[in-house]
């Protein structure tokens, strides 16, 4: 394990084959993509970051890719995105940016039911405007979507005309 003291910045590229620890400043790439990168308290991070697991206690801006696993900690702050088959979010941290937890060369199914309840599978992109695409999902959104289409506006008394429905599944493993 090599520690990064708070003393230090680093302008430029990091890349290695250990685990690391930083908790000073870190601007532009940093990449350890068969390694575990923590960003400590004090960690000031100005890059992108490529590694097998990342995580968070300190601050982040940029995009973050990890193979295994991204842990945002409770003080932890992400301004970026997050592309990760695991993500965890602590209560308290801080997360600004889009998540996509696909495993690579693996793609998520979308099963639409019609008005009638009758089921169909799609792939993300033949999605009709009223489904919801996975990769759009935010992290306070859950995979079950409930899709009501725009529908002309009724008077009291009368029952809805139709009802669409969207549940969104992970790739089974």
């Amino acid at each position: 394990m090599v520690n990064i003291g708070k003393s230090v910045v680093i302008k430029g590229e990091l890349s290695g084959s250990e685990d690391l620890t930083i908790e000073g400043q870190v601007e532009g790439r940093i990449e350890l993509k068969q390694n575990v990168l923590t960003i400590g308290p004090n960690g000031r991070i100005k890059a992108e970051i490529f590694a097998k697991a990342i995580v968070v206690q300190g601050e982040v801006h940029g995009n973050i890719t990890a193979s295994e696993r991204a842990d945002i900690r409770d003080n932890g702050s992400v301004d970026g995105d997050l592309s990760a088959p695991r993500i965890a979010i602590a209560d308290g941290a801080h997360f600004r940016g889009s998540i996509d937890m696909q495993r690579a060369g693996v793609k998520p199914t979308v099963e639409h039911k019609g008005p009638e309840g009758k089921s169909s599978e799609t792939k993300p992109s033949e999605t009709r405007p009223s489904e919801v695409k996975a990769s759009e999902m935010k992290a306070s959104e859950h995979r079950a979507v409930d899709v009501k289409p725009a529908a002309p506006p009724q008077s009291l008394g009368t029952a809805p005309a139709s009802v669409s429905q969207t549940t969104i599944s992970p790739p089974v493993r």
